[in-house]
């Protein structure tokens, strides 16, 4: 049902003095300028007769920004309610839903009279980023603090110790190269086995404390819920330059069980990205779906949609997808008997990804082992060790209270997700694994791949830097437990990417070929290394095999193996997150989608 449709529906119920859907806290339109605000203020004629409220004359729609200002731009697009002007004692105000005007002398603080006018919600939003999208955009822009966000970040401030760095490294290439060699030989063998060693104890513990299967999905919620006392879920959906998956988006969350009244889906576009809007506003929107306009300030990502978002939603639960993903139906009454469950330090769930087109070519079985290997053992594996968990960046769920406590995104980092699951630990909050599965599209074209892993590499690289600007503090707060497995996830995996050319000429000395290691290595170290290597490779290929298994479609061996090779792709994005954190540290590279569809 679009928008239009929608709003008649509200209108007829409102005319036979029948209440309107719980969903609709405000009326919606599903159109962002006044160019077609005329038809939704034509729409609000009969509503206008029933309430007893005038429509608002757009041409007098010109609130005074002190008024805005005291209730603030982020309270009137929340709540639908914008201050106009200030009569004597009676203040004239905007209102997208009659339901509000009884609320209101709560909701602004005014002891005197109202004059409400009602008006689209399109238009009020309309007028707030009008006057205050710039305010609101450095209000996403900074909910995080500075000790804790990567927005100071500066390559010209790390210029004089990157210089120096360069220059060594250069010197030690003209004079010691082969002395170089090793030492990155070294410090390569150091993170392969601390990863190796990391991994071991993850699928130990994932084997020893195998957890029985969990109940039918249904059974779960009906147990704990009736549909009347579940909790309104908000889902914040982040698109830019989406316009070829906006109808399959919608046709995918259309499929979730989960009573509408309790479900508001938030669709957060970029101000200048017409083609997207113009698609949703071709698009039938369902009446508990809405768009949201995104202004536009000092950069464009992920985070910074999600935080502007953020101020529009009713959810005490707040849900996180991506563009192309494709949720289990019974996925939010899991998540819903899950935090039920748990204790209130459980701030976030995680669910599980895979993808729906695994068998399009190598990249995309490669890119389902990979998958397959991290939500099914490394995540559930570091969830029991008592680990921080890195977050995926959709088919999150979070506790609001919890969530805007921490200032929710850091709209600077371009992996997010990653960082917000080290904040959560850093804060005494926990993450755990929900057992729900979302497909998503696998990004396996060869070039997109690389700048999509770029994004994370360069993320963790941001992360990393930004929590470990005062080390002692974050032993502190994470115990060393858990500050040695940040270590290893994050430099680790930063160090192994990096140095996948230079671990993989070992390969060379395995096979009985010159390498310079070996002129200062003790005779008879050969076959000790090489047996180490194919140590390691073993420990990486039975988690991959396992989370193969624990996928539950068959195991796969010859992807498997062949994946051997997929992963020194990685090094093509770790050399080009590098450069980006010099140059370009905040840059988002888009990965696109659309290209496949479900199987």
């Amino acid at each position: 049902m679009g928008s239009s449709t929608h709003l008649r529906v509200v209108i007829d119920r409102a005319a036979k003095g029948q209440p309107g859907p719980r969903s609709s806290r405000f009326v919606p339109t599903a159109v962002p300028d006044s160019a077609v605000s005329a038809d939704a203020l034509r729409l609000y004629g009969p509503l206008g007769r029933t309430s007893g409220l005038p429509p608002v004359d757009p041409a007098r729609l010109n609130p005074d920004p002190r008024l805005l200002d005291e209730f603030t731009p982020a309270r009137a697009l929340a709540e639908g309610v914008l201050p106009l002007r200030l009569l004597g004692q009676t203040l004239m105000v905007a209102v997208a839903d009659p339901a509000v005007v009884p609320h209101l002398p709560r909701l602004t603080g005014h002891r005197g009279m109202f004059l409400p006018h009602l008006a689209p919600f399109a238009l009020i939003e309309e007028k707030v980023l009008a006057l205050r999208g710039a305010a609101l955009a450095t209000r996403a822009e900074t909910t995080v603090p500075p000790q804790e966000s990567c927005r100071g970040w500066s390559a010209l401030r790390h210029a004089p110790l990157l210089a120096l760095l360069i220059f060594c490294l250069g010197l030690t290439i003209a004079m010691a190269p082969d002395a170089l060699l090793i030492g990155l030989v070294g410090t390569g063998m150091f993170w392969m086995l601390a990863s190796t060693t990391l991994k071991l104890a993850v699928l130990f513990s994932v084997r020893r404390r195998a957890e029985p299967p969990p109940p039918p999905p249904a059974t779960i919620a009906d147990r704990t819920f009736a549909d009347t006392g579940l909790p309104v879920i908000s889902i914040i959906v982040a698109l830019y330059r989406e316009a070829d998956i906006a109808h399959r988006l919608i046709t995918r969350l259309g499929r979730i069980d989960y009573p509408r009244d309790r479900l508001d889906v938030i669709l957060a576009v970029e101000d200048d990205d017409l083609t997207t809007r113009a698609a949703l506003m071709a698009t039938a929107l369902p009446g508990w779906m809405r768009m949201v306009t995104v202004p536009q300030g000092a950069l464009r990502t992920k985070p910074r949609a999600l935080n502007h978002a953020l101020t529009f939603a009713r959810g005490t639960v707040i849900g996180i997808y991506d563009a192309e993903d494709a949720p289990a139906p019974q996925q939010l009454r899991d998540v819903v008997a899950h935090f039920a469950a748990a204790p209130p330090e459980v701030a976030c769930l995680q669910g599980v990804l895979d993808f729906y087109n695994p068998r399009t070519n190598w990249l995309s079985r490669c890119f389902t082992v990979e998958y397959a290997a991290w939500f099914r053992v490394m995540l559930p594996g570091l969830q029991r060790l008592g680990l921080v968990l890195p977050l995926g960046g959709t088919t999150l769920f979070f506790r609001r209270a919890a969530l805007e406590e921490l200032g929710a995104w850091d709209a600077w980092n371009v992996t997010e997700d990653a960082d917000l699951g080290l904040r959560l630990a850093r804060h005494g909050l926990r993450t755990e694994l929900v057992a729900t599965v979302t497909e998503e599209e696998a990004n396996c074209r060869l070039l997109p791949w690389i700048r999509q892993r770029s994004r994370w590499i360069k993320g963790y690289m941001l992360t990393w830097a930004v929590h470990m600007r005062d080390p002692l503090l974050l032993l502190r707060q994470l115990g060393l437990r858990r500050f040695v497995g940040v270590q290893v996830l994050f430099l680790g995996s930063i160090c192994q990417s990096l140095l996948v050319p230079v671990m993989w000429t070992l390969w060379a000395a395995a096979l009985g070929l010159t390498h310079p290691a070996m002129a200062i290595l003790p005779t008879g170290t050969l076959v000790p290394l090489t047996i180490l290597l194919l140590s390691m490779e073993g420990v990486s290929i039975a988690v991959n095999l396992y989370g193969m298994a624990l996928r539950g479609k068959g195991v796969k061996l010859g992807w498997v193996l062949l994946a051997h090779f997929y992963f020194p792709l990685a090094a093509f994005a770790a050399y080009k997150a590098l450069h980006e954190v010099i140059t370009r540290p905040f840059y988002w590279d888009k990965t696109s989608h659309g290209h496949f569809d479900l199987g």
